[in-house]
């Protein structure tokens, strides 16, 4: 019997940060590639061994799935990561002969997953909840699936139905998904559409019912994953709050993106930054600075970069009133508690709803604040460009390696001073 566990053996550490002796910012910065991309990717190479990768991403996400998707039999630990947990539920549901427990941290323990596994169900997928009715960990028995048809609510994390999607062409009769209610993060939905048919899988995508064929082979096919733009939101905060003239080129990127994060060249232009799309790379300019008071955004779409948008409000002194993040809450942490909670250290003041975050005018920084992550690695990113405007501290900084780990490598090529205590 084969066993795979995953355990963090980051150390705690403590990082002081400060500002640049030069707010004007020039920097090259090459970035890993996209989680997202090469996690869906990762699940289509276990189906289809004759697809390759290339500039796949260096995350410990990444690498959770890849070590997870080569477990037969035995216990598969995938520690924090939530877009494993969805993608490896379907994906050994779905394959005859294994048998696994997948478990997760005690925070992922707390996620929910009963949506996506009564789906699978209704499709004949044989899973019990080893604890909690809901709640990972859960016993999976690979078995044949004998239907084609499932429905899930609309409104529910993309991950749940980009999970179903993937496995589709290796079922007999694919899969015809029928979503109730208004969708949301379609980007992401539409980048997993988009891979698949960069296969050579047929799907498609009308109104509320997403059909993907059955496909027994594919021709060899190379998948080169594109930069991540999540990553790339933490540069747009630290140019936004630079002064104007400075500039940021980061790679490799592309004009025609398929991930939901790639809205952050329109966002940005309200807060003066200017995005340039030359070859592979784009270049991030600050042309101005603004005179806005407010700003009013909906992220159904795009919820990853609120946390980055309200730093980027709360260090430029403008409000901000931030919308379509009911997924917040059932992340690493409950992001939008921790962003009231940090951001109010700092000297703002936060109102959240179950699916809002306002942020009021703040116009003056507390300065040496230690800010907590929660296990949340976007928890430390987004905080870290504030460090332009005042001292602080990240601790428990090395959680970044979940899906970033050269981030505080990069942001001293900037000239942030990143010092241990």
């Amino acid at each position: 019997m084969s066993l795979y566990f995953y355990q963090s053996n980051r150390a705690i550490v403590r990082l002081k940060l400060s500002a640049p002796s030069n707010k004007l910012l020039k920097s090259d910065i090459a970035i890993t590639g996209s989680k997202s991309e090469t996690n869906r990717l990762l699940l289509l190479q276990a189906l289809f061994s004759n697809i390759a990768l290339a500039n796949i991403s260096n995350s410990d996400d990444a690498q959770v799935m890849a070590k997870g998707l080569k477990v037969s039999n035995g216990e598969v630990d995938i520690h924090h990561a939530g877009t494993a947990m969805r993608f490896l539920t379907s994906y050994f549901a779905s394959q005859e002969g294994k048998e696994v427990i997948l478990t997760g941290s005690g925070r992922m323990q707390e996620r929910p997953i009963k949506v996506l596994v009564d789906a699978l169900k209704s499709l004949g997928a044989d899973i019990q909840y080893k604890k909690n009715e809901g709640y990972p960990p859960l016993k999976i028995k690979g078995k044949k699936f004998l239907k084609n048809t499932v429905s899930l609510p609309a409104d529910i994390s993309s991950q749940y139905i980009s999970s179903l999607l993937l496995i589709a062409p290796s079922l007999d009769n694919g899969i015809e998904l029928n979503l109730v209610g208004k969708i949301t993060s379609v980007p992401y939905i539409k980048m997993t559409l988009a891979l698949l048919e960069e296969a050579g899988i047929a799907s498609s995508f009308n109104g509320n019912k997403i059909i993907v064929q059955s496909k027994k082979s594919i021709e060899d096919t190379t998948f080169v994953v594109e930069s991540d733009w999540s990553a790339a939101s933490y540069f747009y905060s630290i140019i936004a709050l630079a002064d104007v003239g400075s500039e940021i080129k980061l790679s490799a990127y592309k004009e025609n993106s398929l991930q939901g994060d790639s809205v952050l060249s329109e966002i940005y232009k309200e807060f003066g930054v200017e995005t340039k799309f030359l070859d592979n790379h784009i270049v991030l300019n600050k042309v101005k600075n603004i005179s806005k008071k407010t700003i009013n955004l909906a992220l159904e779409n795009a919820p990853d970069i609120a946390q980055t948008i309200a730093v980027t409000c709360l260090g430029l002194g403008i409000s901000c009133h931030l919308t379509g993040l009911h997924t917040l809450p059932i992340k690493e942490t409950d992001r939008l508690a921790a962003m009231k909670t940090e951001l109010e250290k700092l000297g703002g003041a936060v109102n959240i709803s179950e699916e809002s975050l306002t942020l009021d005018i703040c116009e003056n920084l507390i300065n040496g604040v230690a800010i907590d992550t929660y296990n949340d690695h976007r928890m430390a990113m987004a905080f870290a460009p504030i460090a332009l405007k005042t001292n602080l501290m990240i601790n428990d900084a090395e959680v970044v390696s979940k899906s970033y780990p050269d981030f505080w490598k990069d942001i001293k090529l900037i000239g942030i001073g990143v010092n241990k205590i």
